[in-house]
């Protein structure tokens, strides 16, 4: 019998009995992982799906749901992950806008969800919906046919709505050799030796990503069903986590943790942060309480994929950067005239990249320019060496008495002070400046803020006008699971 074609199924002839997932105290080998995803691939295709058909699941990570990825790759569905702490009324929205015509959900979210020609229900039941078991019981376990496409499947990514209504964000292609670049600039080999910790949730685009690598290169993926930062260290140590996809937001509540002196973080080659700017100060934190050599800071978005790597040498000689391009990939800064800036001034940041998406889903676009030059509305420079410095997306830009303030740059220096867990900056309405520099802070949970000291620190780092002028304490932060601030529930009225 020769080699399957597909990499799962490969995978499961080659090396049957390799651990494939681990969720909880469950190892599950790559033998059973593809008989699973055949089941519910052909369990689909008997409902009469076919290739090119959208499907929304929604669920915490899970078994189910790395089955239900590869069973869309393997029958060319498109996949659309559905965040499950959106309100019923937002899913209602994604469900609609996607097209979707079948809905995998676990029993927590279906009750959530609205309906579709086919809804299927693992972990639970839930009246008129289809149970996973039975499904998979009444079907197949051969291997479908393949789909005339990409073997890694299509996919369509909501972006997080941070600002408003989410949009489908469609890619039906990756660039191989620019993925194979990318993959070696982070040094993730992929392959036997890889275990690879879902730190986030697989609805957002990076660790959905590097997941999915993770097993069509034959690694195992340990699965964290929700964030927990004692459980993280846990799994790291007891599974010899190789590499990880991480926010900013995770690794602070990770560092904050006693005790790390005595935990072991050896086996970790690859720790890769983004979703939001790293601050300076979590970058040496993680550093002296994790170890050195294997933080990556990476740039990149759902449309426009990753477009610049910080190596783990370059974390504290380029304070504030996250990275240079690889793989051909071009970075250009335009002013206001439509003019390329020189280095050290900063503009609108657009990127050319094979890993673009083919575009959103409606009428929505994605900004460009003549060439093939994409943005999403982030500002930014560039140094001399080519390293890209990120000060903030234009939405949430500052002009406070005439001068533009970047809220990242406030934010990096409140992250700075010893009692603030999370902060947030952004400009309220005020009659004489037009806008006035706002901050909302979080507090450690054995800490207190006490706002004067705070102002007085703020004021020791930053220029007069990009202080923060009024300042509220919140017991918590309003952040997605991918680790994105949402400010417009923060924003007066």
């Amino acid at each position: 019998m020769n080699v399957p074609s597909d990499p799962v199924a490969a995978h499961a002839f080659v090396a049957p009995e390799r651990v494939a997932v681990i969720d909880g105290d469950v190892c599950t080998s790559y033998a059973a992982l593809n008989a699973e995803v055949n089941r519910l691939a052909n369990g689909l295709r008997d409902l009469g799906l076919r290739a090119g058909e959208r499907l929304v699941w929604c669920a915490p990570n899970s078994r189910q749901v790395l089955v239900t990825m590869h069973a869309c790759r393997k029958v060319g569905l498109v996949a659309i992950p559905l965040a499950y702490r959106l309100t019923a009324s937002e899913m209602e929205f994604v469900v609609a806008d996607s097209g979707a015509s079948i809905l995998v959900a676990d029993a927590d979210q279906a009750p959530l969800l609205p309906t579709a020609t086919h809804r299927i229900v693992f972990g639970g039941v839930h009246a008129g919906w289809t149970g996973w078991d039975a499904l998979l019981a009444a079907a197949s376990g051969d291997e479908p046919p393949a789909p005339d496409q990409d073997a890694l499947g299509a996919a369509m990514m909501y972006t997080s709505g941070t600002t408003g209504r989410p949009k489908g964000a469609v890619r039906s292609r990756t660039d191989r050799a620019l993925l194979g670049a990318m993959l070696a600039e982070l040094r993730f080999p992929g392959g036997e030796s890889e275990v690879h910790l879902t730190t986030g949730p697989l609805y957002h685009a990076g660790p959905n990503a590097f997941a999915l690598i993770t097993h069509l290169t034959g690694g195992t993926v340990v699965v964290m069903r929700r964030f927990d930062a004692a459980e993280w260290v846990t799994l790291v140590q007891r599974h010899r986590v190789t590499s990880t996809f991480s926010t900013p937001t995770h690794m602070k509540r990770v560092v904050g943790l006693p005790g790390l002196d005595e935990a072991d973080f050896s086996s970790l080659r690859s720790l890769i942060v983004n979703a939001a700017p790293v601050p300076y100060a979590l970058k040496e934190e993680i550093v002296a309480r994790l170890g050195d050599g294997f933080l990556f800071e990476v740039y990149g978005s759902s449309e426009l994929g990753i477009d610049t790597v910080l190596r783990p040498e370059d974390q504290l000689r380029k304070p504030g950067s996250c990275g240079r391009p690889y793989g051909g990939i071009e970075l250009k800064i335009v002013g206001d005239d439509g003019r390329e800036r020189p280095p050290g001034e900063e503009g609108d940041l657009y990127v050319r990249t094979a890993l673009a998406i083919d575009g959103y889903r409606g009428d929505a676009q994605l900004a460009e320019i003549e060439g093939g030059w994409k943005s999403v509305g982030d500002i930014a420079y560039l140094d001399d060496e080519g390293y890209l410095y990120i000060c903030d997306r234009r939405d949430d830009l500052v002009i406070t008495g005439g001068m533009n303030v970047y809220p990242a740059e406030v934010e990096a220096v409140l992250h700075a002070h010893p009692d603030v867990q999370d902060a947030a900056v952004l400009g309220v309405p005020d009659d004489e400046w037009g806008q006035r520099v706002h901050a909302v802070v979080q507090a450690w949970p054995d800490r207190e803020i006490d706002v004067d000291a705070l102002a007085a620190f703020a004021a020791s780092r930053l220029a007069g006008y990009k202080r923060p002028r009024s300042w509220e304490v919140r017991a918590e932060l309003p952040r997605t699971e991918s680790g994105k601030l949402l400010k417009r529930l923060l924003r007066p009225g």
